[in-house]
């Protein structure tokens, strides 16, 4: 496969593929489950691959990169526009993959796990206050 950029919705138990070449065409459109992630883009050439921002597409970005794909993080409100039909996974993967290729959109870094674990305690300090 010659995929370029891939858009990556994250869930609970299924995951959405959507990744296109260099000149836009659809070439994989899936469903994974959890365990089966790594081992798909284990497999494929680097490339580009968007997720939403949340708190698991910190590891996830984390795990593709060790893999050398290049990981973009964005947040959920710029992808919202790309949303061609009704919300549904596949929907969203494919407006992720559209958001990622645009040249001005803004992306989120991706938190390394002590960032994230000094996030969690600054929220439960909060919750206690």
């Amino acid at each position: 496969m010659n995929i370029a950029t891939v858009g990556l919705d994250l869930a609970k138990t299924l995951f959405q593929v959507h990744g296109v070449d260099m000149q836009g065409h659809i070439v994989v459109r899936k469903q994974l489950r959890r365990a089966d992630v790594l081992a798909f883009f284990a497999k494929l050439e680097p490339c580009v691959v968007g997720m939403e921002a949340c708190g698991s597409s910190h590891y996830w970005g984390r795990e593709l990169k060790k893999l050398g794909h290049t990981v973009r993080l964005i947040s959920p409100q710029f992808v919202r526009p790309y949303v061609k039909s009704n919300k549904t996974d596949a929907a969203d993967a494919e407006a992720i993959c559209e958001a990622v290729s645009r040249p001005h959109m803004r992306f989120v870094p991706i938190k390394t796990q002590a960032q994230q674990t000094m996030l969690s305690l600054h929220r439960a300090r909060a919750g206690l206050v």
